[in-house]
């Protein structure tokens, strides 16, 4: 009975550390130098600053343009007048902050974001329902990844409830 108690306790002891392990999520081990990146991705690197607008009046000096990336200054949330309510209203320590960007040619447009967000792109007023959502490349820095179908026009893009701020951010043509 003793041996079966010493073996029990052992392995209770061996495997917790191995469950608790498991329980982390995997890191990616990433080589070093730049991640490899498909050809409409290829800016992600290469930011440059950008202020988001907190409200309507400010988009004009938000621009953001297709195929450019941007390390963008969001605002706490409970400062941006949305153009429309967020579809996830943010706690109060997060950011979030409006840009408005042009599409000449229709197809399908990813925004590509650095760190967690909701980001709900507009026309008018009206949200444009997205088509596909996922994750970066593997070590590339990019966190989420929404695909939108979008006609020529001028769109608003918000982003709600960010985590972070700066925030990486680009907005890609996909290749048909």
């Amino acid at each position: 009975m003793r041996d079966v108690l010493l073996y029990v306790t052992a392995s209770l002891m061996l495997t917790a550390p191995l469950s608790e392990a498991a329980a982390e999520p995997a890191k990616q081990a990433c080589a070093p130098g730049p991640a490899t990146m498909p050809l409409e991705l290829m800016q992600w690197p290469s930011r440059s600053p950008a202020s988001a607008a907190t409200k309507v009046s400010e988009l004009a000096s938000a621009p953001l343009v297709i195929g450019a990336a941007v390390n963008a200054t969001l605002r706490p949330s409970a400062d941006v007048q949305y153009v429309v309510p967020p579809g996830k209203p943010g706690e109060p320590s997060s950011f979030g902050g409006m840009f408005e960007f042009t599409v000449v040619q229709a197809g399908t447009y990813r925004v590509a974001l650095g760190a967690g967000s909701w980001a709900t792109v507009l026309s008018g007023k009206k949200p444009v329902v997205s088509a596909a959502h996922g994750r970066g490349p593997d070590c590339s820095g990019i966190r989420k990844m929404v695909d939108f179908a979008l006609k020529p026009g001028d769109y608003v893009l918000q982003l709600e409830s960010g985590a972070e701020t700066p925030m990486a951010i680009m907005i890609a043509r996909m290749p048909e």
